[in-house]
């Protein structure tokens, strides 16, 4: 396969595979539309994140407030359900220089990665929302799987500690998304098929990019903080989970 390559390090970053039973609901035809949504706002959260880390870490007041009035147009629309989605396409873009803390060492680094991968994820973002067009799905309000919640309760609180914890559990969410898309592409149609493919290049750079800027802020090995929140991250995605979606664990029926 042609994108075993491109897999073979998130597979042996990841403590376990999806389970076979999630494939087997997420295939069919019936659970389309709900996958679709919660890609969608998976793509927003996403975003979200890496803008949060942003403001928090390495940005002063004024370039936060661009950063959060960058997203505002994409959080109305599904939220609050304001706005054209068609004009979300050209809303891509930082309206001003983000200018980064002279005191913080790693703060453009952040920056440049953490910027590039909100662009990235926007743009998938309004890729889902044509889709969804396309295909005449209408979405309301999705409340958050247990996954992402879950894996951040084990965020330690003490600096710089946390921001490291933070991308860890990012690297992780971002490279069982790029597992995801590899294990169900194939029995999707085919512009599913292709799409979800298509994200695969960019999925595996960010949980990259995450784990590089984890090491690099730590500045020592931090390869025992990595190996336990993949257990936990591993516990979630294997373990039953009454719910289905995205990042779901074991389906229950």
């Amino acid at each position: 396969m042609q994108y075993d390559m491109l897999l073979s390090p998130i597979k042996a970053f990841l403590h376990a595979e999806t389970p076979q039973a999630w494939v087997d609901k997420a295939k069919l035809a019936e659970h389309q539309e709900t996958l679709l949504v919660d890609h969608m706002i998976c793509e927003l959260k996403a975003a979200q994140t890496a803008m949060l880390l942003i403001r928090r870490y390495a940005v002063d007041k004024e370039s936060g407030e661009a950063l959060q009035e960058w997203l505002t147009p994409y959080n109305d629309y599904v939220y609050r359900k304001k706005g054209d989605w068609k004009k979300l396409s050209n809303n891509n873009q930082l309206s001003k220089k983000i200018v980064a803390k002279a005191d913080v060492v790693y703060s453009q680094d952040l920056i440049d990665k953490m910027v590039l991968l909100i662009k990235e994820e926007l743009h998938h973002f309004y890729q889902v929302v044509e889709i969804m067009q396309d295909r005449n799905i209408s979405f309301d309000f999705i409340g958050s799987s247990r996954y992402a919640k879950e894996l951040l309760k084990h965020v330690t609180t003490h600096e710089p500690d946390t921001l490291i914890d933070k991308l860890i559990c990012s690297a992780y969410i971002e490279a069982r998304s790029c597992e995801r898309f590899a294990k169900i592409a194939p029995y999707l149609d085919p512009e599913l098929n292709k799409f979800y493919l298509s994200l695969l290049r960019s999925e595996a750079r960010h949980y990259q990019d995450y784990l590089s800027l984890a090491e690099q802020i730590a500045g020592k090995n931090i390869s025992p903080r990595i190996r336990y929140f993949g257990k936990i991250e591993a516990e979630l995605i294997t373990s039953s989970d009454p719910d289905f979606k995205f990042h779901s664990g074991a389906p229950i029926s």
